[in-house]
């Protein structure tokens, strides 16, 4: 019996199938959702705002972004020896009888006496490990280090031997693209019509990409359209395979890649004799990276509470899957991007409180849509917000010359700008290269036959990732000895792009850069007072960057304090070396069969057979079974 109603589900709209009503458990509660939800927006959908608590000081944390770069909604899903935590609700495709619990917390999620820890945060600092349980020595051993190993990790890893079976495969291509947004369509398009051996791996279930939330217009036709025409060109083009629930995790030598293929991880268990994920190796002679870019946040007071969200998650979550993580929202951006939040929110029926614009200039066009919805556009930026583990309640604004205002609001999108996933480029330890006018980092020296395109690249307008993308493919295709027709790119306008670069703004209150890690402002200033200023340092002595998302929401920002503080440049300050695996990747994939008796080989000596029948006992010795003494 469902226990809670879909208090924030919109009456219509989303890629949701509602003829296929799913229900689901979270910490024994039953909720329910629908297919093509994931476990993220089902809870959304629900009113459920504190999902997880972090690492060290367990404060309350929400849903934060719509993707892999999750660094807050972790959870354990499944029950006994399929228990696996660390799973990301936001990449956890829903289905019925889901089981999830949070994780990091006791005796519950909303009482968590391990809160305490935030009582002695000025000692919890960056490095404190190496300055505190220094006195008496005798206490390290039988006091402090059993303590510590109590209270580390987050998940619970199950106890008994996983049930599941996982395979590995090989796979062999001309071209080999990662996503399959806008950017990796266009590539696969011009590179399958060119008659190249074409594989596409999406981490999805769903193919689009940012296309499915923010729709536009291509080729003069709705972006959802011609995503559609586009599946069915590619689906009758022989030699194009796709593979969705695949993520592209790691690149290596020779043209190697590697990708986990989650086969049925969108289901209870596997069925009989089929396996629960595929290890593929891919051997490719050209690779297109078009994986998109992540939204970055914003590091301010109380950027950690429940219903602060990036924007382009909540845009996702209202308009892919129909679901509302707040009602009265709040938008705090430095860019364009940011306001197609409230133009998906207003569209939805969802109240404005106010938008919060760092950047000097604001369009006529934005003043208008305010004006006409009745919500302020504030130049500034946002303080502090208040608020706990039910959600936001109010915002903290300092304007532009000094005069502060507050705004009541249950929820707060933050845009900060967009970071290029560099991730697979800087495998082989590329580094990338810091560009102004998007000010961020793009890919440079990337392994070798490897190109990136559209939003992984840094061009961010949709025209811009549809011919990129389409160049790509034609180009990987000819490189690969095919020079079929590719036929002409498809073509979309470019949407205005304006940034003013913000990173931090100072004020009372912690304020996180890595938010599972509890990594603030404050402990990167501090690692540079203490002599930590080389970033590899700093991301060891903080541990910023090495929680389960691997920065991938925190790492610029935090070069960029550390660069503020340091008095240098973020292209001076450098970044640190990008390390497969993308995502987390089950050690069962890694193993496939050879596990349990199946671990390795056992070889047999001509005389075995009859060393048997004289009663021989064997011993190992290497692979070999050896007879090493006859009892008699």
């Amino acid at each position: 019996m469902v226990s809670h109603a879909q208090t924030h589900r919109l009456e219509s709209g989303g890629l949701i199938d509602r003829s296929a009503p799913l229900n689901f458990r979270f910490d024994g509660k039953t909720f329910a959702g629908f297919q093509g939800d994931t476990l993220a927006s089902a809870l959304i959908a629900n009113g459920v705002k504190l999902v997880g608590r972090s690492f060290k000081y367990h404060r309350p944390r929400g849903i934060l972004t719509s993707g892999s770069e999750e660094p807050n909604a972790l959870v354990e899903l499944r029950t006994g020896a399929r228990r696996e935590p660390n799973t990301k609700a936001t990449t956890a495709e829903l289905y019925d009888g889901l089981e999830a619990a949070s994780q990091n917390c006791w005796p519950s999620l909303r009482h968590d006496l391990m809160a305490m820890n935030q009582l002695f945060s000025p000692i919890f600092v960056a490095g404190f490990y190496y300055k505190t349980f220094m006195w008496p020595a005798k206490f390290w051993e039988a006091i402090y280090e059993p303590a510590i190993r109590r209270a580390a990790g987050l998940g619970r890893a199950p106890g008994v031997a996983d049930p599941d079976h996982y395979d590995k495969a090989w796979a062999h291509c001309d071209v080999l693209i990662a996503g399959s947004g806008p950017a990796g369509l266009a590539t696969a398009l011009a590179a399958g019509r060119s008659g190249a051996r074409v594989v596409l791996c999406e981490e999805d279930f769903a193919l689009g990409g940012r296309l499915l939330a923010d729709g536009g217009t291509i080729d003069g036709m709705p972006a959802a359209e011609w995503t559609s025409r586009t599946l069915a060109e590619l689906a009758t083009l022989p030699d194009v395979r796709i593979m969705n629930r695949t993520t592209l995790f790691g690149v290596y030598d020779g043209g190697t890649y590697g990708a986990i293929e989650r086969v049925n991880d969108h289901l209870p268990s596997p069925p009989e004799h089929q396996v629960r994920q595929r290890l593929w190796r891919i051997v490719a002679k050209r690779c297109v990276v078009a994986a998109g870019a992540i939204e970055r946040p914003i590091v301010f007071a109380g950027n950690d509470t429940p219903g602060v969200m990036m924007a382009s998650a909540m845009r996702t979550y209202v308009a892919r899957y129909a679901a509302t993580p707040a009602k009265r929202i709040a938008l705090f951006t430095n860019n364009e991007d940011g306001w197609r939040t409230v133009e998906t929110a207003l569209s939805a029926g969802l109240q404005i409180a106010a938008v919060v614009d760092a950047r000097p200039d604001v369009s006529a066009a934005h003043r208008a849509l305010a004006a006409k919805a009745g919500f302020p556009v504030l130049n500034g930026s946002v303080a502090s917000v208040e608020g706990g583990k039910d959600g936001v309640r109010k915002i903290s604004i300092s304007l532009t010359g000094g005069a502060r205002a507050e705004v009541e609001a249950d929820g707060l999108a933050v845009s900060g700008g967009w970071n290029p996933a560099v991730g697979l480029t800087s495998y082989h330890r590329g580094r990338p290269k810091w560009q102004d006018d998007i000010s961020a980092f793009v890919p440079d020296g990337a392994p070798p036959g490897m190109v990136a395109a559209g939003a992984a690249n840094g061009a961010f307008g949709l025209g811009a990732c549809l011919s990129q993308g389409f160049a790509a493919g034609a180009a990987a295709a000819h490189s690969a000895g095919h020079h079929g027709n590719a036929g002409t790119p498809p073509v979309a306008d470019d949407e205005a792009f304006s940034l003013a670069p913000l990173w931090h703004v100072a004020g009372k209150g912690k304020a996180f850069v890595d938010y599972q890690h509890d990594v603030t402002a404050s402990d990167i200033e501090l690692a540079q007072r203490e002599g930590f200023e080389s970033v590899e340092h700093l991301k060891r002595y903080t541990t910023l960057g090495m929680a389960t998302d691997q920065g991938k929401t925190s790492n610029v920002a935090g070069l960029a304090i550390l660069a503020a503080v340091s008095g240098k440049s973020i292209p001076e300050t450098g970044t640190t070396i990008y390390r497969p695996p993308y995502v987390p990747v089950a050690i069962g994939a890694f193993a496939g069969h050879h596990r349990d008796e199946n671990f390795h080989a056992t070889r047999l000596t001509p005389s075995h057979h009859w060393a048997a029948e004289q009663g021989a006992v064997f011993v190992d010795t290497g692979l070999w079974k050896r007879a090493q003494w006859y009892p008699r």
